[in-house]
Order: structure tokens, then C-alpha cells, then sequence
């Protein structure tokens, strides 16, 4: 394969076949060394192309101009943006899921300490790390092990990595990505057999035991202490245990997790009871305490009848047109629909607040973070239905994320955000029927944090080894043009596994490190695989 390399960009238009497939659960049509020869980027900063001359005629792809004149069929053109001299953003990596055993023990600690060299190698700025509530606390109220952790943590130290943290305050197990079980503690599962209100519930009774209610984060129901003490206790314990990690600045964050999956979300697409992407969900308010405090605030309102949840929203799996509440001209736009909803998502905002809080008493002016997952589908609609039963009030008329980042900014805490490597067309291409918009969402949210000022950090949403998603988190963590200046605080990357660290696949992440970082790359605008070059 020959190369031939210029500075002068050509519009083309590329006419290929289906796209390759990277897996099941990945939404990203492209695999390593696949790529489409379309033009990624374009603005200020130079644009480096190649044309790419293919082996043989059956390789051929038919090329045409923007006035469909013929361009050179035996060449392939490929952009890419040049991120040399840009602002450096750190790259974090998340470790496995089961790194810790329920043991308190490292999961096989020299494999694990040759990829940790690995990673250093190629100058990754360090780790993060997932402390599990379910297995420091796992048996007694107040009796913490932190054993492994700190096994690891020096370990970690010690090859000149830094550390995020994340306080796991949920289950894991059941969603996409997870490869262990691990339950909340033993004994507030007990505590949950006596007293099933102390989870998330929906319209049908169902329980989700992924994480408490944030109905009880002032009840005394968790062995004399609220869920708030709880969370707290729990957040000073590691603060203690850590000093020396605090003081010689390896940890350099802390995620606080406020939801399933970790994130400020209701559990409102739970796959245990049915869901499938693209359902809408269900509202999780139906357990004693939430229904306590709607059927309060309907009385304050007024209204003593809209203290209940509404009654056309269907299923888990239904569409927003399929249901009463979420159409067109809904309920969801009614006198009610807007009272319901701005309780259910003041719930969210307050429950944040009050955890941020008590992070912030415990963690001494540390950095600390929120996640908010990034639910694009049916974010094309009026109602953006899968938003509204997560708790983001972000329909057509609303701003939904505003008020979140104005809640972050009240206690100095960054924003964690997800799915910046999907791109709107990818979506269309393979749900159609979705209505997705992630790039739409991902600008929204990231302006909403930068219009208040707090950091904003982001991660994949899904497996990511290909070009494509690279350059599409490149491009999301260094606006183009941006007249501030702003950028991504962090990136972290999900995640470690031994399908990252094949020998291509962590090639593509080695240069995705280094564009992150603002260095050059000596194949900018090269298809990946490209042997041969020439200047011409």
C-alpha cells in the first residue's frame, strides 16, 4: 500500500457498504482498522489528510466530489484534527469492577500490577477506582474493612499513578458492562426483607435493590441512623484510612455516588425487570416514604388529589407516543404533569445536595464530583420521555441540567458526565426509532456546568477501542473554537480488560492518550493499519 500526503482538503462523499459491527453493546458501527474516509472535523486548526491507496480494484471505492466529478478512485481521504499544542486533559483508566474481592483482597495483583506498568508507559495519568459499600461495610454498621483497598492503593502509588475514588454506595451487578455481583451490605439487606420501602419501587410494587430510596435519607431506619449518617460515616471512615493518599495528593478526586450506577439518576431502566434500550422507563417513587412527600406536596400545592404518580405512563418498554402522559400534547404538559414532575426532579437535586454536603464535611476541601449518565433517547422528542422518568425534567420547553449544575456549583463539585464518544448519525443508523441526540445532550450538559463554572469531567458510555470513538471524545474534549478556551478537566476511560490491552487496540489508545495531552502523532490523517507513507 503506497501513500501519497498533502495539505489540501478536497470534499468528498464516500459510498460504502453496512458498517462493521464492534459488539452487541457497543452502538458504535466501526471496529480498529475499520474507518469510512469521511471528513471528521473542520475549523481553525489544521486539518491533516491522506490519501490512501487501496491494494487491488476490488478494493476500489467509488469516489465522488461535491459536483460529482470523479476524484481519484484509487485513494481513500481520511481527515482528522490536529490536537498538537492543545490544552492537556488527564486520562484516568477504571479498574476492573471485582479488583477487591468481598475478601477485602486484591484479585490477582501481578497481572493486574503489569498492566497498572503498562498503562504508566504510555503516560496515563492514573487509575479510578470503585470502593464498594457492599464490601467494606458488608456484615456490621460501622465496622469497615479497607484492607484491600489499601494494598491497592499503594500499589498504585507506588508507579507514579494518581487515584479518582469512587464511593460506591450501590449494587453492582445487572447492568450492561457488569462482570461481578456485588449486593449492598448484608445487613441493610436484612434491614430490607423486614422493610421493603427502604428501595426504589415502581408503579407495579416492583423493588430495585440497587441502591437505597432517597426517601429515607433523613429516616432513622437503617439500625438507628438515616441513610444520610450513613453515607457520611462511611465517607469519614475513608477519609481517616487515607490520610497519607490525601496529604501526598494521589487521590486527586471523589466521585460521590448518588445513584444507581453511582449516578444522580433514578433506577428508571432497570434491565432485571424487562427494560430494553430504547424503552422510556418507569417513574420510581412508589415506595412509603417518596409517596409520603408527594402526597405532602400536592396538599402544600393545593391540590390534595395529585399526590399520586400518574396512571398512562405504560410500561418500561413503551414509546413516548404509545402513552397518554409522554405524546405530543401529553399529560406530562398538563397543570399536574408539571407539578409531578418538578417534584420528582426536585427529589434529585435535593438529594444531591444533601449527600454533596456531607461530602464536603468529610472530604475537607478535597475535590469531589457527581456522575450524571447521559440519556439520549428519544431526546428528538417533545416530552424526552427516558429523561423525565430518570428525574432530568428536560423536556422540549425546560432546561432540565441548569438546575443540577447550579446544585454542583453550590458545593465546588465537578460534574462526571457520559457518553461523549457517540455520534448522533451512528445512533440513527442503528436505532432509528430511538430519536437519540447524544452529541445534542453531551453540548448541553457540558454548557450548562461550563455557564456555572465548575469543572467538567467526562467518560465512555460504552466500550471504545476504534478511531472513530477516540476522535469523537477528542473532539467533545477540546471545543473547536471555543472562545474561552474550555476544556475537559479529566477523561476517564472504560475500562481496563484484556481486549483493551491487545496489541492494536492499545495502540489506537497510546495515540488517543497522546492527542489528549496536546502532543503530536506522526500518522495524523493515516487510516488506521497504514504501513507505508510518503511525503509527496
Amino acid at each position: 500500500m503506497a501513500i501519497r500526503l498533502n495539505h489540501s482538503v478536497i470534499p468528498v462523499t464516500v459510498k460504502l457498504g453496512a458498517p462493521a459491527r464492534v459488539s452487541a453493546r457497543s452502538s458504535l458501527p466501526f471496529s480498529v482498522g475499520d474507518w469510512r474516509g469521511v471528513s471528521l472535523f473542520s475549523g481553525a486548526r489544521p486539518l491533516v489528510s491522506a490519501k490512501v491507496k487501496l491494494k487491488s480494484t476490488e478494493d476500489r471505492v467509488p469516489i465522488e466530489d461535491s459536483n460529482d466529478q470523479l476524484v481519484d478512485e484509487e485513494f481513500l481521504q481520511i481527515e482528522e484534527r490536529d490536537f498538537a499544542g492543545t490544552a492537556s486533559v488527564p486520562v484516568y483508566v477504571m479498574l476492573p469492577l471485582g479488583v477487591i474481592d468481598m475478601n477485602s483482597e486484591v484479585v490477582e495483583s501481578e497481572e493486574l500490577l503489569d498492566q497498572l506498568r503498562t498503562l504508566k508507559l504510555v503516560n496515563v495519568d492514573g487509575v479510578m477506582v470503585d470502593c464498594w459499600w457492599g464490601i467494606v461495610e458488608a456484615r456490621t454498621p460501622q465496622v469497615y474493612n479497607w484492607t484491600g483497598y489499601k494494598k491497592l492503593f499503594q500499589m498504585i502509588r507506588e508507579l507514579g499513578l494518581k487515584i479518582q475514588v469512587v464511593m460506591s454506595f450501590h449494587e453492582c451487578g445487572g447492568n450492561v458492562g457488569d462482570d461481578v455481583t456485588i449486593q449492598l451490605p448484608e445487613w441493610v439487606r436484612k434491614i430490607g426483607q423486614s422493610n421493603p420501602d427502604i428501595y426504589f419501587t415502581d408503579r407495579a410494587g416492583r423493588r430495585n435493590t440497587e441502591c437505597l430510596t432517597w426517601g429515607i435519607d433523613k429516616q432513622r431506619v437503617l439500625r438507628g441512623r438515616t441513610a444520610l449518617e450513613v453515607y457520611f460515616d462511611y465517607m469519614r471512615s475513608f477519609r481517616v484510612e487515607f490520610d497519607e493518599f490525601f496529604e501526598d495528593k494521589i487521590i486527586t478526586e471523589i466521585e460521590v455516588g448518588l445513584g444507581p450506577c453511582g449516578e444522580l439518576r433514578y433506577p428508571s431502566y432497570p434491565a432485571q425487570y424487562g427494560w430494553k434500550y430504547p424503552g422510556i422507563g418507569e417513574f420510581q417513587c412508589y415506595d412509603k416514604y417518596l409517596m409520603k412527600s408527594l402526597e405532602e406536596a400536592a396538599e402544600v400545592r393545593g391540590h390534595s388529589f395529585w399526590g399520586r404518580g400518574p396512571d398512562n405512563t405504560e410500561s418500561y418498554n413503551s414509546t413516548p407516543h404509545g402513552t397518554g402522559f409522554f405524546r405530543d400534547g401529553g399529560d406530562y404538559d398538563s397543570y399536574y404533569g408539571r407539578f409531578f414532575l418538578n417534584w420528582y426532579s426536585r427529589v434529585l437535586i435535593d438529594h444531591g445536595d444533601r449527600v454533596l454536603a456531607m461530602a464536603n464535611l468529610a472530604f475537607e476541601g478535597n475535590c469531589i464530583a457527581a456522575k450524571l449518565s447521559g440519556i439520549h433517547w428519544w431526546y428528538k422528542t417533545a416530552s424526552h420521555a427516558a429523561e423525565l422518568t430518570a428525574g432530568f425534567y428536560n423536556s422540549s420547553n425546560r432546561d432540565g441540567y441548569g438546575p443540577i449544575a447550579a446544585m454542583l456549583k453550590k458545593h465546588d463539585a465537578a460534574l462526571n458526565f457520559t457518553c461523549v464518544e457517540l455520534r448522533t448519525l451512528a445512533q440513527h443508523e442503528d436505532f432509528p426509532e430511538a430519536l437519540a441526540d447524544p452529541e445534542g445532550l453531551v453540548w448541553q450538559v457540558l454548557n450548562a456546568a461550563w455557564d456555572v463554572s465548575i469543572p467538567v469531567a467526562s467518560e465512555n458510555a460504552l466500550p471504545c477501542y476504534d478511531r472513530e470513538g477516540y476522535n469523537k471524545i477528542l473532539e467533545n474534549a477540546k471545543p473547536l473554537n471555543d472562545p474561552d478556551g474550555r476544556h475537559l478537566s479529566c477523561f476517564t476511560y472504560l475500562r481496563l480488560n484484556p481486549t483493551l490491552m491487545e496489541s492494536q487496540n492499545f495502540k489506537e489508545f497510546e495515540r488517543f492518550v497522546k492527542r489528549m495531552h496536546g502532543e503530536a502523532v506522526p500518522d495524523l490523517g493515516l487510516a488506521p493499519g497504514t504501513q507505508e507513507t510518503e511525503s509527496e
